[in-house]
């Protein structure tokens, strides 16, 4: 017999760390960004006013899934008059493929009991950062509106990704077109010509030198392009500080500095988790533009990952240009807005299509008065 449980205290949340691990291991969503290591250490710097709301499903003693969700608070200036679950890890963090954790074989008990929970609890949901169809929380809301509940789906995001199985470094380079093949040669060469390269991979003691020169050089690349949305507030800096930690302790943690003759000019910061390398951050001295090392640094880790055996090598979400230079694949990233079938539903979803209409009126004002500036 399956039964469900709403975890909302911290203290309980804290002590969940090895059964939730097990449970993530075994379920097909198993990536950092589930891990409890990550969404503790996100809930305990990054929670702002959210509300745990964590749902366990358990046949007989065994865990059987988990729905990591927190409770986030109306916010009238937003056209958001209701309260909304959302996933643990949302935000500016930058989670991505978050999503219910299932245990494999468990699938229709577990989603089954979590579709109840969804229904008796009658609150909006916004998930985002989902993959589409093949995730749990995709299922589960398919289950929702076959109940009556109205599900939107939207696609927000891309996630270019490198194909690494069977390469090494010279194979992988010949999937690459030939123009910046021969650039990647042509800058890694002249690099290494003009400097003593060192490639650093960060441990301790050094984890927390490695991880300021990378905010610092993060910073330093940005503010050529208005500034950064990522490494910009304490509390940011605060989550990676501890979560490298935890990272590093793991074995997943790979932060790199390239050193040039003794001075940090530019450096990665990602996770080797599951096969797969997960490139979360990077930034570089803009005063070594001329030498390229934002192109050098990034080529250096995926040479780093091929000689680890890495499967995969996923740049997560953005739509940046030197992301799609690397790769032609990629993969989809959806939110999923969950709408009850009742009054707070109903409204609700009135304000979401308001809120799109005046996002679309100011995009099209924005055009217009970009359109005329070119017309001159």
């Amino acid at each position: 017999m399956t039964t469900t449980e709403l975890i909302t205290d911290e203290a309980r949340f804290a002590t969940m760390g090895d059964e939730w691990n097990e449970l993530l291991a075994a379920s097909a969503s198993d990536v950092p960004f589930l891990t409890w290591e990550w969404l503790y250490t996100w809930w305990k710097h990054l929670r702002e006013d959210r509300t745990l709301h964590i749902v366990t499903v358990r046949d007989g003693e065994r865990l059987i899934a988990i729905a990591p969700l927190a409770l986030r608070p109306p916010r009238l200036g937003r056209l958001q008059p209701h309260r909304v679950l959302e996933f643990l890890g949302s935000g500016l963090v930058g989670s991505d493929y978050l999503d219910l954790i299932v245990r494999r074989g468990a699938d229709r008990a577990a989603l089954t009991a979590l579709a109840a929970h969804f229904g008796d609890a009658g609150v909006v949901a916004e998930l985002t950062r989902v993959r589409p169809q093949s995730s749990c929380a995709s299922v589960m809301s398919g289950q929702l509106d076959e109940a009556g509940w109205t599900v939107v789906e939207e696609q927000t995001e891309t996630c270019p990704y490198l194909d690494l199985a069977g390469h090494d470094w010279e194979s992988y380079l010949q999937t690459l077109g030939s123009s910046h093949r021969y650039n990647v040669r042509r800058r890694v060469r002249n690099l290494e010509k003009s400097f003593t390269v060192e490639f650093e991979e960060c441990t301790e003691p050094r984890r927390v030198a490695c991880l300021d020169a990378l905010v610092q050089l993060h910073h330093l690349r940005r503010e050529q392009l208005g500034g950064s949305d990522a490494l910009h507030t304490d509390e940011l800096v605060a989550f990676h500080r501890e979560l490298t930690e935890h990272a590093l302790k793991c074995g997943w943690l790979r932060l790199y500095v390239m050193n040039l003759d003794g001075n940090p000019a530019a450096s990665v910061y990602g996770f080797l988790y599951g096969g797969v390398y997960y490139f979360y951050q990077s930034g570089f001295d803009p005063g070594y533009n001329k030498f390229s090392v934002g192109l050098v640094v990034l080529a250096y880790s995926i040479r780093r990952a091929i000689e680890e055996g890495v499967a995969e090598y996923d740049l997560l979400h953005g739509n940046e240009s030197y992301k799609y230079r690397w790769t032609s694949t990629q993969r989809p990233l959806v939110r999923l807005a969950l709408y009850p079938p009742d009054r707070t539903g109903r409204w609700s979803l009135k304000l979401a299509g308001l809120k799109a209409t005046l996002k679309s009126l100011r995009g099209s004002r924005d055009e217009a008065e970009d359109g005329s500036c070119r017309a001159a």
